[in-house]
């Protein structure tokens, strides 16, 4: 069922002394954003009323207790405070346990929002593992806090720029742990909820290339025998259930032909076989001014009960206070969580 009211999406701010609180502003600065849905940040009112002052942003952040009584409109950013509004504004670039706490608290009320049915989905902003880790909160990233807190148990990670769309069987572990993990069972599991995504992005019937974890994809097992005893196993597994699959496909050659469009999906083995021709493709370096000229890329989870995406870059604490982030990244997770909230309130 169609709704004509616009989807009402939660920004999370991310490390307040990283670039996550300039970017949110950034966004909110060109008022397209609410001609697609309604948006909100969650997080800490000093550090954002900090961040439009020092920007000299012409907006004006509206204090907000639930989503309900945002104003969505043009140069207005509604700010929801999550958890005791900082006592100081965490200085940038530096690691603490103070933002570490900020960011984390950011995170949760944003889940609790979602499972309460009060926003449509979440898209979050960079964080830092070590200040995430030093306010008490073991966590990997943000992948592991949304599964945690929506006890989900299967999960994957994807990423998302142009024709490329990557998923893993496993990301934040050693690459030795990583060989470990690559089983029939977890395999078969990342291509159905890839092709279940697929199928939320309006592709019909998705094709999906997954890629070998040895050179050559093993090479008939002289280079080893996870493709025969795992992959190849999972991949029969999964055409027998009418998915549209191919593989084992060596790495070095699988990533390059789904840009160029023979693939809508690929399922990489692990983090940085997946992540590397990913931020190949969506990121670019700058050499003349030290900085990434573009951060293009989506993060998003899979298998979750609620909507949650994400830029693919991280806090940048080298620029972090210096005004000159980029937000193309932020502005592309907002819009896949606005195309998967209507997918979703279309077909509840």
């Amino acid at each position: 069922m169609r709704s004509n009211l616009k989807p009402l999406i939660a920004v999370t701010m991310g490390d307040p002394a990283g670039i996550g609180p300039e970017i949110a502003a950034k966004v909110f600065e060109n008022n397209d954003i609410y001609k697609k849905c309604r948006a909100l940040v969650v997080g800490d009112i000093p550090v954002m009323e900090e961040t439009v002052t020092r920007a000299g942003d012409p907006i004006k952040i509206r204090k907000i207790l639930t989503p309900a009584e945002g104003l969505y409109k043009k140069n207005v950013l509604n700010v929801l405070q999550a958890g005791m509004p900082s006592a100081k504004v965490c200085e940038p670039g530096k690691v603490s346990a103070a933002a570490g706490q900020v960011a984390f608290a950011a995170i949760k009320k944003a889940i609790q929002l979602a499972q309460n049915g009060e926003i449509a989905a979440i898209v979050t902003g960079p964080i830092h593992k070590a200040s995430l880790n030093l306010a008490g909160h073991a966590f990997a990233g943000h992948t592991e806090i949304f599964a945690h807190f929506t006890h989900t148990r299967k999960y994957a990670m994807l990423l998302v720029h142009g024709n490329l769309r990557v998923v893993h069987v496993s990301t934040h572990v050693s690459l030795r742990r990583a060989c470990d993990l690559v089983k029939k069972k977890r395999i078969q599991d990342v291509i159905f909820l890839l092709h279940e995504a697929c199928l939320h992005f309006g592709i019909s019937r998705p094709r999906i290339g997954v890629a070998g974890l040895n050179p050559h994809a093993g090479d008939s097992g002289l280079f080893g025998s996870e493709e025969e005893m795992e992959i190849e196993p999972a991949i029969r597994a999964a055409k027998r259930a009418g998915i549209n699959v191919e593989g084992p496909i060596p790495a070095d050659t699988l990533f390059s032909k789904a840009r160029g469009g023979k693939y809508d999906g690929c399922v990489a083995m692990y983090h940085d076989q997946g992540h590397i021709p990913f931020k190949f493709d969506g990121f670019e370096w700058d050499e003349m001014t030290g900085t990434m000229k573009s951060v293009r890329g989506v993060n998003i989870t899979l298998g979750l009960p609620i909507i949650r995406t994400s830029v693919d870059h991280g806090t940048a604490f080298d620029i972090a206070g210096k005004g000159i982030a980029h937000a193309d990244a932020l502005q592309l997770a907002i819009d896949y969580a606005i195309r998967m909230a209507r997918y979703r309130a279309e077909h509840k």
